[in-house]
């Protein structure tokens, strides 16, 4: 495929890594019809255009995605330089530089990585999309190959590495159990135990994995647990205050018992989280609840007993470990130095 050459923030407006605090307006609105949905012209953010495009196609804000590429890179340099590379690399020298998997899996997070390298690089840089995020990949497969000043590439490295890695991995283990609930109607989705920062992405990622989100924040969606019980004096007490507060929001309640789904069935929840239920406690509870709401299996899950909760006929299995425990994806960059 062509080399698309994509341009540092030096070379765009500049307004690169943009904040909550940033004057130039980019995120203040959100725009369905407008760029991807995030009321961004991607000319205004410090990324390149066609990339912050990519990014807000996939459901990403390119801004956060850009201060988090900053941060990355921030973090790394600790206000100083790459001595190692400074020192050992001409400032003039080129190379193309190998993304490739070191063993096989889902891969996310390429376009993060590229977000990366955007904000390192002084000159303009190729890349080569070999694959795209939700592919499987195997051992050895290059992934995205990149051209540009040798310096920026390896200072960028392990930022852009740690970011797709990290997004790889998340990807990888939640393919295991999309593959594991295959044909049984039930999905495995995330929760919001993800690493502080980085939910957005994390859960693209799970996302890339074929699994699907929860809410994505403590507004978007109401999750009635056990102290929020305790607090109003009763599972069905508490839904019915949120509901009153929040009429438009979903509503979500978790439950220990087969009484408790009853109360809270009778009193018009949406979701009904099943806490630690066995198989059969969860078929009971399907049965009870007959289609009237939705249900979600959570706790006591493992990829083993994945698809006989599956089988159950709930509709969700809730497994924090997808963002909290996932390993990561083994990808490495291999450098090829211009001749």
């Amino acid at each position: 495929m062509p080399l698309p050459t994509l341009g540092p923030p030096s070379l765009q407006a500049d307004v690169g890594g943009c904040g909550d605090g940033c004057a130039c307006g980019v995120g203040d609105a959100y725009d369905e019809h407008e760029h991807g949905g995030y009321g961004l012209d991607p000319l205004e953010c410090g990324l390149d255009p066609d990339l912050a495009q990519l990014l807000a196609d996939a459901g990403l804000d390119p801004v956060q995605v850009e201060d988090i590429a900053h941060m990355a890179i921030e973090e790394d340099l600790d206000q100083g330089v790459d001595v190692t590379t400074v020192a050992t690399v001409p400032e003039d020298a080129f190379s193309t530089g190998d993304f490739t998997a070191r063993e096989a899996g889902t891969v996310a997070g390429l376009r993060i990585a590229e977000a990366v390298l955007s904000v390192v690089c002084t000159d303009e840089f190729e890349v080569e999309r070999h694959v795209e995020d939700g592919d499987r990949v195997e051992a050895g497969q290059k992934l995205l190959t990149v051209r540009t000043r040798t310096r920026d590439l390896l200072t960028a490295e392990r930022s852009a590495l740690n970011l797709l890695c990290r997004l790889s991995g998340v990807a990888t283990a939640t393919r295991a159990w999309a593959d594991v609930l295959e044909g049984t109607g039930a999905q495995v989705r995330d929760t919001r135990k993800t690493t502080p920062g980085l939910r957005a992405l994390e859960k693209y990622a799970v996302r890339c994995g074929g699994g699907a989100n929860h809410r994505m924040s403590l507004s978007d969606a109401a999750l009635v647990k056990d102290n929020h019980v305790i607090a109003a004096g009763g599972v069905a007490a508490a839904f019915k205050l949120v509901r009153e507060e929040f009429p438009d929001v979903p509503i979500e309640v978790e439950v220990d018992t087969l009484h408790q789904v009853r109360e809270v069935l009778d009193a018009g929840a949406d979701l009904i989280l099943l806490d630690n239920f066995t198989p059969a406690e969860t078929a009971e509870a399907v049965a009870l609840v007959a289609g009237r709401a939705q249900l979600e299996s959570s706790g006591r899950l493992t990829l083993d007993t994945a698809r006989a909760y599956a089988e159950t006929g709930v509709d969700f299995l809730a497994v924090g470990a997808l963002t909290h425990s996932s390993p990561i994806l083994d990808i490495g960059l291999d450098l090829r130095a211009d001749a």
